[in-house]
């Protein structure tokens, strides 16, 4: 398994340098490193402040609609240090008290809409995933799990893509946001 991990970042690493993918990380070279959910992207969510989209991703961890506040104001590395597992035996996560499964199609649509708020609020997020256009995205650095993390590697590139592709005009016609 181990080898196998290895194996992948190094072909990764192959794609990211002959320019046909970026490997999302805050230490990558742009647009990895705006791309990352620690970067310090704010955004507005459904009335809540986001001081990064790592934030917002902890906060649903928690059931407290006072605690996620707290949590979702903060930036990404802050956010990080907040994290908490307790979820993980239940597999409950929450927005505004509301419990939703983790694996369930509402909490990928939860988080996609929080995507877009942050697309359309941040230039440097929406200039950054313009930037990673006609590229594989990749974070190594993620769990594949869905069981163990808030968002797998696959579905945090997926998210990305089709936004991206959502927003694959924007650019031509000098619009930051549909909306």
């Amino acid at each position: 398994m181990k080898l196998g991990h290895s194996i992948r970042r190094w072909y990764v690493r192959m794609l990211v340098r002959s320019g046909k993918a970026i490997d999302i990380k805050l230490s990558g070279r742009y647009p990895a490193d705006v791309l990352s959910n620690v970067k310090g992207n704010h955004f507005v969510f459904d009335g809540v402040d986001c001081g990064s989209m790592e934030a917002f991703l902890q906060s649903l961890k928690k059931e407290d609609v006072e605690q996620q506040r707290q949590i979702a104001a903060l930036k990404g590395r802050d956010a990080r240090k907040a994290a908490t597992t307790s979820w993980r035996a239940t597999q409950t996560l929450y927005w505004k008290g509301h419990p939703m499964k983790r694996q369930s199609e509402e909490f990928i649509q939860l988080v996609s809409e929080a995507y877009e708020a942050l697309y359309s609020q941040s230039a440097r997020f929406r200039m950054g995933l313009h930037a990673s256009k006609g590229k594989r995205l990749f974070h190594t650095h993620g769990k594949s799990d869905p069981t163990k993390t808030i968002l797998t590697e696959r579905e945090f590139c997926d998210i990305l893509t089709k936004l991206r592709e959502r927003h694959a005009d924007d650019v031509l016609f000098g619009m930051g946001s549909r909306h």
